[in-house]
């Protein structure tokens, strides 16, 4: 189990709901795993209550399956949520580069550029769980230097079900594409170039779907049946 401390400004089911949302991305919970409110509650020093709490969040968002008197279940992976996250994401973060482009400014860039490097260096040695952390840093500062982070709040809010496929997509892919896409992103950006910087920033969150075959072949118990 993946565990960080309770952040000062978090109440107890935020927390939980923060902890249970990063161990099922990290499939520390696997899809179709069960999980205990009492051993996720002692894990992290809290009461059941809001363990409970951020598990029925989590049943909103069609992340956990909650039975009547059997307990809690994550639920297994339906690329039809994982492409509904995708169309939120594209569209959002499509619109937050065009801007960034217009508002980077020198401090902006450095923070995007010591990102991009720390990415490079992890890389070489494939620590996929520092690059999956750095990925995400990346894409926060695109919306830092838009000045767009409520919607930023919001967008994550939706992406466990993409969350998860992209970290496993990470663990399938043998050459360095996901860096370079950011450098590129990131020279756009720079030159102020809004046309290129969304059609980079298109490509690079379509690439899951370039490996979802290699994903499923990989982990064929965590999705559920395609339809039809």
């Amino acid at each position: 189990m993946y565990v960080t401390e309770q952040l000062a400004r978090e109440n107890g089911r935020d927390y939980a709901l923060r902890m249970l949302k990063e161990n099922i991305i990290r499939l520390e919970l696997e899809p179709g795993s069960s999980i205990s409110d009492r051993e996720m509650a002692a894990c992290l020093s809290l009461s059941r209550t809001p363990v409970r709490e951020a598990l029925l969040e989590l049943a909103k968002a069609k992340v956990v399956d909650i039975y009547p008197q059997k307990g809690s279940v994550v639920s297994l992976i339906d690329y039809d949520l994982v492409e509904e996250a995708y169309f939120v994401r594209s569209v959002l973060e499509g619109a937050v580069v065009e801007t960034a482009c217009d508002r980077a400014d020198r401090a902006s860039i450095e923070e995007l550029e010591a990102n991009v490097k720390l990415q490079w260096f992890y890389q070489q040695d494939r620590v996929l769980d520092k690059l999956l952390e750095l990925d995400d840093e990346f894409h926060r500062l695109l919306f830092k230097t838009a000045g767009k982070m409520q919607a930023y709040e919001m967008m994550k809010g939706m992406m466990v079900h993409f969350d998860r496929v992209r970290n496993m997509a990470l663990g399938t892919l043998k050459d360095k594409s996901l860096v370079e896409d950011h450098e590129k992103i990131l020279e756009a950006v720079k030159e102020g170039d809004k046309n290129t910087a969304k059609i980079l920033m298109d490509k690079h969150l379509k690439r899951y779907r370039v490996d979802e075959e290699e994903v499923r072949r990989r982990y064929p118990g965590y999705f559920k049946p395609a339809a039809g």
